[in-house]
């Protein structure tokens, strides 16, 4: 056996045991916590609420752990199971370019891992979601957005794709520098793009009405010295009851956007202060410090990948028996979490961090208090657990736990 071979193993082997580890801590943790609210949440949560959030938690955490182990599985037939060995063989055999063969091949693979997905989204959709009142999809419409989602991932991916090769196969030892450009240019793109061309595609933008909202959330905007394009509403209930609020886009092509159900919730005051917290990472610069950071590994990932291509043992250590760039890329896209999974708790680290200062941000431009009400009417609406174990917290959140940043915010009232 290749000796990458027993490192790949290993590798997986330690990544997927603590995943599965921490799911089982926070599975027993809230179920430990389930029969009573925590004490900061007593007066604002009730105990039918806090039951449903816990039970909710635990389904998803079964379902993550079947489809967890349905990756493991996946990832092995596709790998030392010789699924991407045969995929690039049989194109090869049937297409005289290397350039369309490999696209295709890797196509043929996302595909197959899209496929297998689909009925964990439908158990996760139509089961899941459904028992605990937050579905709203229909069937037409979940097959309406996978169709569109597969769609989209071609137009946009297969020739983003082609390119990266082409200057694999063309450029020279230094391709990795031109191929990080051309990615980081790309997600530029379509940050600025997303808002007005892909984000209708599916679901409906509404420009926010006049009102006591409006004019409550464009004094804020001019308090925070923030530019958009506008402010709009956005048909999420007709998917999930799941609420939220967001400002996406670039430059001049900035949105706000409320879920409708979010503004059926939550008071003016409230919706003012949970928009205070979203712009809070626009001007804590946020947005661009993750960038960078993003960047910044996308040029490490590529560089290191620019030095597995020549090695011979990395293809056969993972099933593929003739070695090209377009198997290189495939093979590096699918195990490297494998071997990178211990930045997933840093990078958690710095995001909850970048919670804490919108979060001093929203407090000092809108009310404390209505941002705390507002938070706990989303954790219950959402069924967002209370009580979630402090180590899988670390490693997963990437906001707070509950009563973490509720204590903070009312430091700050």
């Amino acid at each position: 056996m290749n000796t990458f071979t027993i490192i790949f193993l290993i590798a997986l082997a330690i990544s997927s045991s603590i995943h599965f580890w921490l799911a089982k801590r926070q599975a027993d943790y809230v179920t430990d916590h389930r029969s009573s609210v925590p004490d900061a949440f007593k007066s604002k949560v009730s105990l039918a609420a806090h039951q449903k959030a816990a039970d909710y938690t635990l389904a998803k955490i079964k379902l993550g752990n079947i489809d967890g182990i349905l990756g493991i599985i996946v990832l092995l037939l596709l790998t030392l199971g010789g699924g991407i060995n045969w995929a690039f063989n049989y194109w090869t055999s049937v297409v005289a370019s290397p350039l369309i063969a490999g696209v295709a091949a890797i196509a043929t693979i996302f595909l197959m891992m899209a496929l297998i997905e689909i009925p964990v989204s439908v158990y996760q959709t139509f089961v899941i979601e459904e028992k605990f009142g937050f579905n709203k999809s229909t069937v037409n419409q979940f097959i309406k957005d996978q169709l569109l989602q597969l769609a989209l991932g071609a137009a946009i991916g297969l020739p983003l794709l082609a390119l990266i090769l082409w200057v694999m196969d063309n450029v020279g030892p230094l391709w990795w520098l031109w191929a990080w450009g051309i990615i980081i240019g790309f997600s530029l793109l379509m940050s600025w793009l997303y808002p007005t061309v892909i984000a209708p595609l599916f679901n409906k933008f509404t420009p926010m009405a006049e009102g006591s909202l409006k004019n409550r959330i464009q004094g804020l905007l001019e308090r925070c010295g923030f530019n958009s394009q506008g402010i709009f509403i956005m048909d999420g209930s007709k998917r999930s009851g799941h609420g939220n609020a967001y400002f996406t886009g670039l430059g001049n092509n900035k949105r706000i956007v409320f879920f409708d159900n979010l503004v059926n919730s939550l008071d003016d005051e409230e919706l003012e202060a949970i928009l205070a917290h979203e712009l809070g990472h626009f001007k804590r610069k946020h947005v661009i410090k993750m960038l960078v950071a993003t960047s910044i590994m996308s040029l490490i990932s590529l560089a290191i990948l620019g030095w597995l291509i020549n090695q011979p043992w990395f293809y056969n250590g993972l099933g593929v028996t003739q070695p090209s760039n377009a198997a290189a890329l495939l093979l590096f896209m699918l195990v490297s979490s494998s071997f990178t999974f211990f930045i997933q708790p840093i990078s958690a680290y710095f995001q909850r961090k970048f919670e804490f200062e919108a979060d001093d941000f929203a407090a000092a431009n809108a009310k404390a208090a209505k941002m705390i009400s507002g938070l706990v009417k989303l954790y219950e609406e959402n069924a967002n657990t209370l009580t979630p174990d402090p180590l899988y917290s670390a490693f997963h959140y990437s906001h707070p736990p509950a009563a973490i940043r509720i204590a903070h915010l009312e430091s700050k009232a």
